[in-house]
């Protein structure tokens, strides 16, 4: 670590650099100027080099679904479902009810799995402090679960208690190793963690089966392939017994969301009301999923739209002709910024200097500012629209833990949102089934439209997990001409663009409290609540690093 007495004055500032962060996909360095025990500057830099669109020129487009879907395991089915969407919008392919019926499924069941592995597995750690639940009354954890959901399904306290106690006897926590524990910044008592804890080691075994849901309809897990240009593959899984198991998978999943999920959350706000101003953003856009019909945007259930400076009930249309992506801070030739369209991707390594270029990730904007995108961008919209679908939840959520409107622009907004839109999916997935289930019971088969293959452009857009994702394909003749993606993590988490404006990350990191900078689980909180892909932006190494003071997260 470096301090700088600002040229003899009384402030105390240090660079704190977080190489690499973890409990994310793929490789991310975060450095931060704090001062006087805030965050005062923030550069956000994806270390690996993607080049997918490099390999895709020259190639059949009907292998682009496929290499695209390769670029993360973790958002498993998103990058084909976008790809398949812009061949068959620069084809001109209509699907038919039952294919796009299928597709909401599979992207449901995606964002079920990925949203209930992100609170336990990848962020909840920012919350829970695993050795104060060793301090734990499991008798007193468990009146607290009866009282705070008491239609969960019961645990054996203490039993997770003594499980967790058996991996620090053996002088190794496993997957609880090398946290911040003990740090001041964690504020839930005992029982608290205890419970959280224990539900951390339950979410492992539910993952699994909303895994399950996608494998039936996908063929397998991760990388479901039954998703093709004209349609969906799963004709044969789409039998009584096949989809009375995807049901019963199904509700399984919502009930852990509802009586687990959810209230831990509850739990999580009311002991971190602080921050609900903490780690704030203000322009969001979500380009809408799950098509209720062939009309885009319109039948969209998760509308389309974007909202600037935090003005929730002021509701924008989402104009794709002004999205663009700058390289004039990434390691990219040249400094003109595209539209993805026409855009380019042509590595140029120049070295690490966050005073000049400091990143794989491009810069996107809309309309020339920085957007968040993601599961809060999407709350947000569906909620400035009231749509009741989004309304009800988030106000029910706000009224059970004494917040306001204003506070889910936060860290703690960012959490919450995307356990209310997983109990969001959750329901509508329960339509979409019986839905299904009724046009086979009518002798509505039909999966598959027939197409042909011509020169022509196309856009593939597709809400991920992470957020808005988006495919430009160029067809020429029978081959790929150019291929760009503009992916979530890029939106998020990307560097500063020509005119030096910060990325949504880098603007939220600042202000944020840092009581230790050798232990910043402050920093950690807030880039775990935008979800990182860095896979989905980025896949070389490069090795040099030049660090200032480095802290290694687990």
């Amino acid at each position: 670590m470096e301090t700088d007495n600002g040229g003899g004055g009384t402030s105390l500032s240090s660079r704190v650099v977080i190489d690499p962060v973890s409990r994310i996909e793929g490789h991310l360095r975060i450095e931060v100027e704090v001062s006087n025990g805030c965050v005062t500057k923030a550069w956000s830099t994806a270390t690996l080099f993607r080049g997918i669109e490099t390999i895709l020129t020259g190639r059949d487009p009907l292998d682009a679904p496929l290499i695209t879907q390769r670029l993360c395991g973790v958002c498993t089915y998103v990058h084909n479902l976008a790809s398949v969407r812009a061949i068959e919008d620069a084809l001109g392919v209509e699907i038919t009810d039952n294919a796009r019926i299928i597709r909401n499924l599979l992207l449901g069941a995606q964002f079920l799995h990925d949203h209930i592995v992100h609170f336990y597995h990848l962020h909840g750690l920012d919350w829970v402090d695993i050795t104060s639940a060793l301090n734990a009354d499991a008798t007193a954890t468990e009146n607290l679960a009866r009282a705070i959901s008491p239609n969960a399904d019961a645990i054996d306290f203490s039993a997770a208690k003594s499980r967790l106690q058996s991996l620090v006897n053996t002088g190794n926590l496993g997957p609880f190793a090398n946290g911040y524990w003990g740090h001041s910044a964690y504020v839930m008592n005992p029982e608290e963690n205890l419970l959280v804890t224990a539900h951390y080691l339950e979410a492992l075994k539910k993952q699994v089966v909303a895994a399950k849901m996608m494998a039936i309809l996908g063929g397998k897990n991760p990388h479901p392939q039954s998703t093709v240009v004209g349609g969906v593959t799963c004709g044969g899984e789409l039998s009584v017994d096949r989809l009375n198991r995807f049901r019963a998978y199904l509700e399984e999943t919502r009930k852990f969301v509802n009586t687990v999920y959810i209230p831990d959350l509850k739990v999580v706000a009311s002991k971190y009301a602080d921050w609900a101003a903490v780690g704030s953003f203000s322009n969001f856009m979500a380009c809408g999923e799950f098509p209720l019909g062939p009309n885009v945007p319109v039948d969209l259930f998760m509308p389309r739209g974007v909202i600037f400076n935090g003005d929730i009930y002021n509701v924008q249309a989402l104009d794709p002709a002004y999205i663009s992506e700058h390289v004039a801070r990434s390691w990219y030739a040249g400094s003109t910024d595209y539209h993805p369209e026409v855009g380019e991707t042509v590595p140029n390594y120049t070295g690490m200097d966050v005073d000049n270029r400091y990143s794989w990730l491009k810069a996107p904007r809309n309309d020339g500012e920085a957007m968040e995108v993601g599961p809060l961008a999407r709350v947000l919209v569906g909620y400035g629209l009231g749509q009741a679908e989004f309304v009800n939840p988030v106000q029910q959520f706000l009224s059970d833990t004494g917040l306001k409107e204003a506070n889910l622009l936060s860290t703690l907004g960012r959490t919450a949102a995307r356990g209310i839109e997983t109990a969001i999916i959750g329901d509508a997935m329960v339509g979409w089934l019986n839905e299904l289930e009724n046009n086979l019971y009518n002798g509505k088969n039909q999966i598959y439209q027939q197409y042909n293959l011509g020169t022509s452009s196309g856009t593939g857009f597709l809400e991920a997990p992470r957020g808005a994702l988006g495919h430009w394909i160029h067809i020429q003749g029978s081959t790929i001409d150019n291929y760009q993606m503009v992916v979530p993590t890029t939106w998020n988490l990307g560097p500063r663009c020509a005119k030096g404006v910060p990325g949504p990350l880098e603007q939220a990191l600042v202000g944020v409290p840092v009581v230790d900078p050798s232990s910043p689980v402050e920093v950690i909180r807030v880039i775990h609540s935008f979800d990182p892909c860095i896979a989905c932006g980025v896949h070389v190494i490069d090795t040099g690093e030049d660090k200032t003071y480095s802290v290694k997260v687990v």
